[in-house]
């Protein structure tokens, strides 16, 4: 065969896709640092559980509205632009806490503004990003960027201890300022992406010249985007079974850590080694992501089993003794980078580059409600029924949902996953 005719495997790691992970490196560095940090200056200045759960909905709440607005935005605009111009939006805002909060004032409302303005930013952020950088990878390699993009969330989640240990040493303001630093310097490395968007011209070309008010022209997106949505049955299924998985995973973030502090001693550190087991089989999880191959013609087949899997594990795991219980954390590690590996490689490099904005706003809507749902019905639940229980009622029902949804769109759903990406 001449050199000519042999083709050479397309490089993961180009100038662009380099920088959009180092930057987004730095900035969840910084971010998950402060934001543990800010649960706790709440309790700290409040020492009032209503105060907590009123930052934590106005935090939540701009996640509801602001991704499928933004998503047929994002449809239309540089989503470069968005992701640094957001960032440095960010520095600024952590730069001017650190300022007032190193003087030492605080005030609850002003603060609960600039929480609505940072859980407004982080909801159109995460949009931007999550359709931006698809187009940063190059062909055949989805798998394996989105297991780098998964370890590198695993290794933020590292973060929280030392986040805890450092506020309780030194005070939130320099957390904070380091915060606005790893935001600059993340927004400084986007600037020099240079990637095209060429979704914008097809966008331009589609309106033939037509001029629209903005506000009627996102209406239209946001219809275009859910009648999109409707027509592609394997989409719908995947984005309903991850609404039933966020509503069953919100009860757990409501339910496990409660748990533990009422039935061990000092259950706040047994709930760190045992979740710290998770976190370990996701890194892992990760690393062999990137190494191997998943057979395409079985990644359905793996999702199906994976998501039914997980879901039971969780619903059982806590009548198990601890070393049992880390074991079957460090297992459901490992499964659940394989389910996001899976479904966000085969989403994104399946979703055309000018509707992702609206897919990924709608998916990420549909994710919030669910998991908002989830706690304050977990919550309401666990007041009256035993905390075991309702975390197994919800976690049957997540698995019930990958059963009817996911497996009963077999067709549809395998179309998109068992694809070459």
């Amino acid at each position: 065969m001449e050199e000519s005719q042999i083709q050479k495997p397309n490089r993961l790691w180009t100038h662009d896709f380099t920088i959009i992970t180092l930057g987004s490196m730095v900035s969840m560095l910084g971010n998950s640092m402060s934001g543990f940090a800010m649960s706790l200056l709440i309790l700290d200045y409040t020492q009032s559980p209503m105060y907590y759960a009123v930052y934590l909905a106005i935090f939540t709440l701009p996640q509801i509205v602001m991704p499928i607005f933004s998503g047929a935005i994002l449809d239309r605009f540089s989503r470069k632009k968005t992701i640094y111009m957001l960032d440095f939006m960010s520095a600024v805002l952590y730069a001017v806490a650190a300022v007032i909060l190193g003087a030492g004032w605080f005030n609850f409302a002003v603060f609960a503004v600039g929480c609505f303005l940072i859980g407004s930013i982080n909801s159109v952020y995460f949009v931007a990003y999550e359709s931006f950088y698809p187009l940063l990878i190059s062909e055949g390699n989805f798998s394996k960027a989105y297991s780098i993009s998964s370890a590198l969330e695993t290794l933020t989640a590292v973060m929280v201890p030392v986040s805890a240990f450092v506020y309780n040493k030194i005070g939130i303001a320099p957390l904070f300022a380091c915060n606005a630093v790893c935001f600059f310097i993340a927004a400084v490395f986007e600037t020099r992406i240079k990637a095209k968007e060429e979704y914008i011209e097809k966008q331009r070309q589609s309106l033939g010249g037509e001029t629209r008010g903005v506000a009627r022209q996102m209406l239209r997106d946001i219809k275009e985007g859910i009648a999109y949505l409707r027509i592609e049955r394997g989409l719908m299924a995947v984005a309903v079974y991850f609404t039933f998985n966020a509503f069953a995973y919100g009860a757990s973030s409501v339910i496990t850590l409660p748990y533990f502090k009422a039935n061990f001693i000092n259950g706040e550190y047994t709930y760190m080694l045992v979740w710290g087991m998770a976190l370990l089989g996701r890194f892992i999880g990760g690393a062999i992501h990137y190494k191997v191959k998943l057979p395409v013609k079985f990644k359905y087949a793996i999702a199906l089993t994976v998501y039914i899997t997980m879901s039971l594990l969780e619903a059982v795991y806590l009548y198990f003794s601890l070393p049992v219980m880390q074991a079957m954390c460090f297992m459901t590690g490992i499964l659940g980078v394989t389910s996001y590996t899976i479904r966000i490689s085969a989403t994104q490099s399946y979703v055309p580059d000018e509707k992702k904005g609206r897919f990924n706003g709608a998916f990420n809507m549909l994710n919030t409600v669910g998991s908002l749902s989830g706690e304050l019905l977990a919550g309401a639940l666990a007041s009256f029924l035993p905390q075991r229980g309702v975390l197994s009622g919800f976690m049957v029902l997540c698995a019930l949902a990958a059963v009817v949804f996911i497996g009963g769109s077999r067709k549809s759903v395998s179309a998109i996953y068992n694809r070459q990406q």
